[in-house]
């Protein structure tokens, strides 16, 4: 399978080839996101934090000089950030802004302990069977004459991003009123999202549409009254909206949980905390990077900066995925900021022979590919609290 040639540092070049050489597995035309990929724009990003207003502006949709949402996220998933480091830059915000900040990067790390316990069980309800709408919705999930999903919609596939209040409009209309199954609407928005993740996006649904509450996000007309003033106005359908009201669906009866939820080690999802210290059985003669951890303070990275690096792209897991263009543009411009070694295949066969130095992931695909490789070295992953045995049915017990 072909070693390919490194992504280039300039944008359009980037965008060329990603055309060429990943154009055949994404889900659109490939172009670029207004939030760029890459180490300098995260660094940039969290050097230029401000989370003044952050708790009472986070929410705000339109007009977007009127957000505070961060836009960290893209850099977090893919561990430029590391959540300790994001943790640690809010230290002097204001109170409230920096306990609500940091409430959220808890919910992020809530998401990974969540998926190391209970692996891709996290696509299954996780104690609420999916609502089931009263009204039968007759259009489409997402209609285009409603303003404010071609709204989101349009953000969601130009920029690759959203902020969580219109994440949590999509997954409520797909699936409280519009009764679609909330893991095909999920699907579609971890194509879009630049910091999709199995772990976040499936939990952020689970928690909009009640699966893993108990109790059901209800999106209605009066929440794009408050948070985006002006957009119901040029709405075609602003005298006959079919969200003016809160919907009637109520979460659906109990269901067993996964494995592991309730509390245990593992579930699922095998025992994916990884090593609380360095694991060595050898000498390394490559660094292993994976997508969960691709920014320049990745461990494995920092004891072997001699080594050769490598990045493999699993084409046939970007094959069943598709993930959008814009999403590939990301991760290639983070690739080229690196200068490692990329490959595109099956990461097994690509890097078989070779004795690896790799940050463990807590994700079940590294779990499973890394017992088929020769990994002599596998250090922590940089958790913000590393994962216990206590429940995890509840983010706020939890968290505290």
């Amino acid at each position: 399978m072909p070693l390919l040639p490194p992504p280039p540092a300039d944008r359009d070049d980037c965008v060329d080839w990603v055309r060429t050489h990943l154009g055949h597995l994404a889900c659109d035309d490939v172009a670029a996101s207004p939030v760029r990929g890459g180490q300098s724009a995260a660094d940039t990003a969290l050097a230029t934090l401000d989370l003044t207003g952050y708790a009472a502006k986070r929410n705000e949709v339109l007009p977007r000089t009127r957000r505070g949402a961060t836009r960290l996220s893209p850099y977090i998933r893919h561990g430029l950030l590391p959540l300790p480091a994001v943790w640690a830059a809010a230290a002097d915000a204001p109170p409230r802004d920096r306990a609500k900040f940091r409430d959220e990067l808890l919910w992020q790390e809530y998401a990974r302990h969540l998926y190391a316990r209970v692996g891709a069980a996290n696509a299954q309800p996780l104690r609420f069977e999916a609502p089931v709408p009263a009204t039968p919705w007759t259009r489409e999930p997402w209609p285009e004459e409603m303003a404010c999903m071609a709204a989101t919609t349009q953000e969601l596939h130009e920029d690759g991003w959203l902020v969580n209040q219109t994440r949590m409009w999509l997954a409520s209309q797909y699936s409280v009123r519009a009764g679609g199954d909330w893991r095909e609407g999920a699907v579609e928005m971890y194509r879009h999202l630049l910091d999709g993740s199995a772990a976040a996006n499936r939990l952020g649904w689970q928690w909009a549409v009640g699966t893993g509450t108990g109790k059901v996000y209800g999106f209605s007309r009066w929440q794009v009254e408050k948070r985006a003033p002006g957009l119901c106005r040029s709405c075609a359908l602003r005298t006959a909206c079919p969200v003016q009201e809160w919907p009637d669906a109520e979460t659906g009866p109990r269901v067993e949980p996964p494995a592991g939820l309730a509390g245990g080690p593992s579930g699922p999802g095998g025992d994916l905390q990884g090593p609380a210290t360095v694991e060595t059985t050898g000498e390394p003669d490559t660094v292993w990077l994976t997508a969960e951890s691709l920014g320049d303070t990745d461990p494995a990275l920092l004891a072997h900066p001699d080594l050769p690096a490598v990045f493999v792209l699993d084409e046939p897991l970007l094959a069943r995925l598709r993930l959008s263009g814009k999403r590939l543009v990301f991760l290639s411009e983070t690739l080229a900021e690196l200068g490692v070694e990329v490959r595109r295949g099956d990461p097994v066969e690509e890097l078989r022979g070779r004795r690896l130095a790799v940050t463990h992931a807590p994700v079940p695909g590294f779990a499973r590919r890394a017992r088929s490789l020769d990994v002599v070295e596998t250090h922590p992953w940089p958790w913000l609290r590393r994962p216990g045995s206590g429940s995890l049915r509840s983010f706020s017990a939890w968290a505290r």
